[in-house]
C-alpha cells in the first residue's frame, strides 16, 4: 500500500467519515466545508483524482462524487484500530491503577466508619449507570474465533470471545467493525431499539450471530451485575455491643446476612432506588428495611457519586436506638471526602 502524505490522508478520512454518515457520494465542495485544510475545491479535486488513481476511492458515476474503495476502508480501519488499540491499552492500565487505589480507600473507609460509629458498616464499589458505547473492536483470534473489545463511557473495558459458525475473512471483519461502530457508538442500551437490532442483523447477513453476541456483551458491560460489585464491610462484631441484638440466634442471623454479599448488594440497590436523586441520605427503621432478619435494626444509607456515571452506596447498621445525628454527620463527611479523593486525584 503506497504511503500517502498527511493532506491526502486527511481528505481520505473526511471522504470516508462523510460517506459513512450520509451514504451518498462525496464531492470536493463538501470536503472543503468539513475539513480544517483550508484548501480550495480545485485543490481538493486534484487530490481526490490522485486518491482515485491510487485506488483508495471510486467514482460510481461520471458526474457524481467519490465513495471509498475496499482499499480506502482498509487504510482507514487499520489506522483507526491502531489508534484504538493504544487507547484501549491506556484505558486498561489507568483502570487497573484506579481500581487498586479505590479498593484501598474503600476498605479504609469502612474501618474508620465502624470505629467512629461503633456500628456495622458496608460500602459498595462504584458501578456505572446509563453509560454509552464508546468503541467496539473485532479482531480475529483464529479461524474459529473473534475477540470483541467493547469500551463504554467511564472507560469500562469488556472482552468477549465470539465462536464463529463459519469462515470469516478480514474484509468481512472490517465491514462488521464499521457497521457496529457507525450504528452503536454514543448509544446507551436503552437507546438500542429492536428495530435497530433487526436492521444490524440484516446488514451483517450470515454473520448476524456476531452482532447478537456483541449486543449481549454491551448489555452485560453496562448493566450492574451483583456478582461483579465489590462490597467492603467492617464492624460486624459491633452488633454484640447492644443487648437487644446480642442474643445468639438474633446475632447469628444478622452476621449471616451481613456476610452474604449478593444480599447486601441487592439491599443497597433497593435502598438507593428509594432516593429520587440517588445522592441523599436515607434512614430505614425496623421493618422499613428490605431484609427481614434486620427488622430489629436501623439502617442508614447514602449514595456517593464519583462522576462519569460512577455511583456507589455506603450503609451503616445498628440498633434502633442508634445515634442518628452522629451517623448522618459521618456519612455526609464521607460523601465529601470520597468526592475530593476521586474527582480531584
Amino acid at each position: 500500500m503506497e504511503k500517502l502524505d498527511e493532506r491526502k490522508r486527511k481528505i481520505l478520512k473526511a471522504i470516508i467519515q462523510t460517506y459513512l454518515e450520509t451514504g451518498e457520494p462525496v464531492g470536493s465542495r463538501t470536503i472543503s466545508k468539513y475539513t480544517d485544510l483550508n484548501l480550495s475545491s480545485a485543490t481538493i479535486r486534484n487530490e481526490m483524482s490522485d486518491l482515485e488513481e491510487l485506488g483508495y476511492i471510486l467514482q460510481p458515476h461520471t458526474s457524481a462524487g467519490r465513495i471509498p474503495s475496499d482499499m480506502g476502508y482498509r487504510l482507514y480501519v487499520d489506522e483507526l484500530m491502531k489508534e484504538k488499540e493504544q487507547e484501549v491499552s491506556e484505558i486498561k492500565e489507568m483502570m487497573i491503577e484506579k481500581t487498586d487505589r479505590m479498593e484501598k480507600v474503600l476498605k479504609q473507609v469502612v474501618k474508620v466508619l465502624a470505629s467512629n460509629t461503633n456500628y456495622a458498616t458496608m460500602i459498595t464499589g462504584p458501578t456505572y449507570h446509563h453509560n454509552k458505547v464508546k468503541f467496539i473492536q473485532l479482531s480475529k483470534v483464529n479461524e474459529e474465533q473473534l475477540l470483541a473489545v467493547i469500551v463504554t463511557e467511564g472507560n469500562l473495558v469488556k472482552n468477549q470471545i465470539i465462536n464463529l459458525d463459519g469462515a470469516i475473512d478480514d474484509e468481512q471483519i472490517l465491514k462488521l467493525n464499521l457497521l457496529l461502530n457507525t450504528q452503536l457508538n454514543g448509544l446507551t442500551v436503552e437507546e438500542i431499539s429492536l428495530g435497530m437490532i433487526t436492521k444490524l442483523k440484516e446488514q451483517a447477513g450470515v454473520h448476524s450471530g456476531v452482532v447478537s453476541t456483541v449486543l449481549d456483551t454491551i448489555a452485560d458491560s453496562i448493566s450492574s451485575d451483583a456478582e461483579d460489585v465489590p462490597v467492603y464491610t467492617s464492624g460486624a462484631n459491633n452488633i454484640f455491643r447492644y443487648p437487644e441484638l446480642s442474643d445468639s440466634s438474633r446475632a447469628s442471623e444478622l452476621i449471616s446476612a451481613f456476610e452474604e454479599k449478593k444480599l447486601l448488594v441487592d439491599m443497597m440497590k433497593d435502598t438507593v432506588s428509594d432516593t429520587t436523586e440517588n445522592t441523599g441520605i436515607q434512614v430505614y427503621i425496623g421493618n422499613e428495611g428490605p431484609i427481614s432478619t434486620m427488622k430489629d435494626c436501623s439502617m442508614v444509607t447514602a449514595s456517593y457519586d464519583l462522576g462519569d456515571g460512577m455511583k456507589g452506596t455506603i450503609g451503616i447498621i445498628g440498633p434502633k436506638r442508634m445515634d442518628y445525628e452522629n451517623v448522618v454527620d459521618n456519612l455526609k463527611t464521607l460523601k465529601v471526602q470520597l468526592d475530593n479523593i476521586f474527582k480531584n486525584p
